[in-house]
């Protein structure tokens, strides 16, 4: 993927993660868009620890992987604060 769709990628994700842990009004644009491309890693580590795959490319379940590691990384985080 092009630099460009993992920032578009990573926006989507980081934002929808920061919707489901109430976190979005600590969070602007910049990061949702780290915390989703982050996340995406994350996810994608999960995945692979579990023998699936990681994030593939612009579809559904890499959206489901990178929303999972995102969401995971904001709950260390909140935990760790």
């Amino acid at each position: 993927m092009s630099i460009l769709i993992w920032i578009i990628f990573g926006g989507l994700v980081g934002w929808v993660a920061s919707l489901l842990m109430h976190t979005d009004n600590q969070q602007g644009i910049l990061l949702n868009v780290i915390v989703g491309i982050v996340g995406a890693v994350v996810g994608g580590w999960i995945m692979t620890f579990f023998g699936q795959s990681g994030v593939s490319g612009f579809n559904l379940y890499s959206f489901v992987v990178a929303l999972i590691g995102a969401v995971v990384l904001i709950f260390v985080v909140k935990a760790l604060r």
